[in-house]
């Protein structure tokens, strides 16, 4: 049995709008800049360059010192974030298979504590042409 189109995308927008009031409710020094500024950074087009380029998005109303501000200052709560994010529904396609994303850039990244088991691996030329070994 199908779903009719408008109906899921009615839903999709159900679960979108509750989303953002719960997200808006997690952030409590600065929420305004804070919620503002998250949406600039899914709204801008491209990768983010500099921060200041956000408070250029449409999204963000407010000058660049209150995004600097909701930074410096601003406050998520991590655990009911976690919560939230927990609770949302599986993202599935039409036809119903599970719809995942995953970062598979190749950005070094030898600080992550993502990846407690990752091994080193061998760089070619970091700096004056030496081969290293680092955490990937």
């Amino acid at each position: 049995m199908s779903v009719p189109v408008e109906a899921a995308a009615g839903a999709a927008l159900d679960v979108l709008s509750r989303f953002r009031v719960e997200f808006y409710e997690c952030l409590y020094v600065r929420a305004d800049a804070l919620f503002e500024l998250t949406d600039a950074i899914l709204c801008k087009d491209g990768p983010v360059r500099a921060l200041v380029d956000l408070s250029l998005q449409a999204e963000h109303r407010r000058g660049h010192g209150a995004l600097y501000q909701a930074l410096n200052t601003g406050w998520v709560e991590p655990a009911r974030l976690r919560a939230l994010l927990a609770s949302l529904p599986v993202p599935r396609a039409v036809e119903g298979r599970i719809v995942l994303a995953v970062d598979i850039s190749n950005w070094l990244r030898p600080d992550a504590e993502t990846s407690p088991e990752r091994l080193f691996c061998h760089v070619y030329g970091r700096g004056r042409s030496k081969d290293q070994f680092i955490p990937g």
